[in-house]
């Protein structure tokens, strides 16, 4: 795939064509539904056409036309090599750690790629019930590594969680091990303005890439905790090609008009 020419997008295109290119061709890939199915089926619809893709409900290998509404869309039944029960897909696929890659979104992420998809505010009168978990802090635990893909603002990069619905680095370097966690946990942070990986020494989250146009000051500015670490290898992302985007624009199109015929 040529990656040299750029072509104009929005930021959540950036997003999504980063988060595909994470991915490999040989990955067995747990997939979230939103912004990381959108991702998983960018990377099978251009460099990684051999990747395998496996939702929650069961599905192995689904190929769909068109993006999940969610994990229990026909879609993605109709076109998976098998279905298999949910208790065999967390226990022999997911646990016993055939899965290569995680891909979850979240809520709210703190400075060590925790996620809360469960409460914003005190648990016990919040301001804001979210749908929970499902899956996702199994697949946080045991998948090999995680990708998480989320729009970055103050409200959702927040200086401390109200819960932590899927595990990522604890509280830094460690925290993983002395749980019994043998897998790399969060190790790829795509947002809309950048590109963020743990420290290699504390596990706090680095912006290793920023998007062509965006600065320093506008990725502080997004986040919400105190003080925003960048590499001192700190490189500008690679624009789109005219070829990511216009598979992705395809298959949002698809996507759209398929649910409206639905409605």
């Amino acid at each position: 795939m040529d990656l040299r020419t750029a072509a104009p997008c929005s930021a959540s295109e950036m997003m999504t064509v980063v988060a595909a290119r994470a991915l490999k061709n040989r990955d067995v890939c747990f997939v979230g539904i939103g912004a990381p199915s959108a991702a998983c089926n960018l990377a099978r619809l251009t460099h990684a056409p051999q990747i395998t893709l496996i939702y929650e409900s069961g599905t192995i290998g689904a190929r769909p036309s068109v993006l999940p509404l969610s994990i229990g869309d026909g879609e993605l039944c109709e076109t998976a090599l098998t279905t298999v029960a949910v208790p065999e897909m967390f226990r022999y696929w997911l646990q016993g750690g055939r899965i290569t890659v995680g891909f979850l979104a979240g809520a709210q992420m703190d400075r060590y790629a925790n996620l809360n998809t469960t409460v914003v505010g005190p648990y016990l009168t919040p301001k804001v019930r979210l749908p929970g978990g499902g899956g996702a802090p199994e697949i946080a635990s045991s998948c090999q590594e995680i990708f998480i893909t989320m729009p970055m603002s103050p409200r959702t990069f927040v200086e401390a969680l109200p819960f932590i619905t899927s595990f990522g680095h604890g509280t830094g370097r460690g925290c993983r091990a002395a749980l019994g966690l043998a897998t790399k946990g969060p190790t790829r942070i795509m947002t809309d303005l950048c590109v963020l990986e743990p420290d290699p020494e504390t596990c706090e989250l680095v912006v290793t890439t920023l998007h062509p146009g965006v600065t320093r000051d506008a990725a502080r500015a997004a986040c919400g905790w105190g003080h925003l670490r960048f590499s001192e290898a700190l490189a500008t992302t690679v624009a789109p090609s005219e070829q990511e985007l216009q598979v992705l624009r395809d298959l949002q199109a698809r996507t759209d008009a398929a649910h409206r015929d639905e409605a």
